[in-house]
């Protein structure tokens, strides 16, 4: 496996591994699949400001099997050192170490554009994905009760952040 910076040239990809997290489940309160083309203005807006990196099994000719990103976690101001993230597998590679893989590439490079908190919000029940954000030192902060309406009912969301930095205070602005 290798993890790499994506490209809008990945889109393509990371569009066929989360179609079936909006069609299938509720672990995203998306409706509709996102298209290429909109998965590619999405990973160009994250390359911005924060990281999109993608996941390649070299065995099978370096193929994109998986995700993560992060984006702003609010728009005020001081929230500006956090930010929201998100990981995606192909479906069949769960708890195959992929997510652990990418997330930890990803934290690094948050930190180094100035970012301190790392936020993990996940549908309820979700104990793979649970499982790995406490692996990764999250830490519970709390659930939205029936907080999403997705097949047919209401759904919790557990809210989990994890420190990227402790630097000095007062932080400098995220590049």
């Amino acid at each position: 496996m290798k993890v790499r910076a994506a490209s809008e040239e990945d889109a393509a990809a990371c569009a066929a591994i989360y179609a079936p997290y909006v069609t299938d489940t509720a672990i995203t309160f998306e409706i509709d699949p996102p298209t290429p083309e909109e998965m590619a203005e999405r990973i160009t807006a994250a390359e911005r400001t924060h990281a999109w990196l993608v996941l390649e099994d070299l065995e099978d000719g370096g193929r994109v099997v998986g995700y993560a990103y992060a984006g702003p976690f609010k728009t005020r101001p001081a929230y500006r050192w956090a930010c929201e993230t998100s990981v995606y597998l192909e479906t069949g590679r769960r708890r195959t170490g992929g997510g652990r893989t990418l997330y930890e590439a990803l934290f690094p490079r948050l930190a180094e554009r100035g970012y301190r908190t790392a936020i993990a919000g996940m549908t309820l029940p979700n104990e793979a994905s649970a499982g790995l954000h406490r692996a990764l030192d999250f830490e519970p902060v709390g659930t939205y009760r029936r907080i999403g309406w997705k097949h047919g009912r209401w759904h919790d969301v557990a809210w989990m952040q994890r420190m990227l930095s402790e630097a000095a205070d007062p932080p400098a602005e995220p590049a």
